[in-house]
């Protein structure tokens, strides 16, 4: 936990998922802005900072991305979802296999979705994917999503006991109770975490 935090205050149930999310996005922050991190058992690993060529790396034909609103959307795609003038491929319907996605993409993703349900959950209950500004360039990127994953945090944070059995609580999900949510959002950001650090060692051997 962290020093601000307040144990007593948190229902139990809920710290093991906090800390679960804490050293989640803090392995991916540092997996992807260094200059090193945990490399699980306590030992402390180099890492070199993403740059925006490896963010942006698209590593087969036909990736979804973010992109230029000026280039209009992607291959398969329909839109640039977002508010800024960079936009993140998708499409209505999603196109099955599902297209391969960039660093920049998945990044996006879990920035997006964490920003939305932290509002839909504390705050205005009002946001959509196109209210949210995405960025072009690797650094804002990784600090657009530390700032999402502060404000989820506090949204979780948030709940007492009562209501982590709260269902439709973060708003976007009006059929689950709120724990099952915080359980959702954890292994979204591990699993794409794990993504992006593969497609980094992909890049890393490709590219030198």
């Amino acid at each position: 936990m962290r020093p601000e935090d307040h144990p007593e205050t948190i229902p139990p149930r809920l710290i093991p998922l906090v800390e679960q999310f804490d050293f989640a996005c803090e392995r991916l922050i540092n997996r992807m802005a260094g200059p090193e991190v945990n490399s699980g058992d306590g030992v402390p690993v180099p890492v070199t900072t993403m740059g925006d060529e490896e963010y942006l790396w698209a590593p087969v034909p036909q990736c979804w991305t973010i992109r230029p609103r000026t280039e209009g959307p992607g291959p398969g795609a329909t839109e640039l979802a977002g508010a800024s003038d960079w936009g993140r491929d998708r499409a209505e319907r999603d196109p099955y296999p599902p297209p391969f996605t960039t660093i920049a993409w998945r990044l996006a993703h879990l920035g997006e979705m964490l920003t939305l349900r932290a509002d839909h959950t504390i705050g205005t209950h009002s946001l959509t994917r196109n209210d949210y500004p995405h960025r072009g360039d690797a650094a804002g990127a990784i600090a657009a999503f530390a700032a999402a994953a502060d404000r989820w945090r506090e949204a979780v944070t948030s709940a007492d006991d009562a209501a982590l059995d709260q269902v439709g609580r973060s708003g976007r999900d009006p059929d689950n109770a709120f724990i099952d949510i915080v359980w959702w959002v954890n292994q979204e950001v591990l699993h794409h975490g794990a993504e992006i650090a593969l497609l980094r060692d992909l890049y890393r051997s490709l590219r030198g």
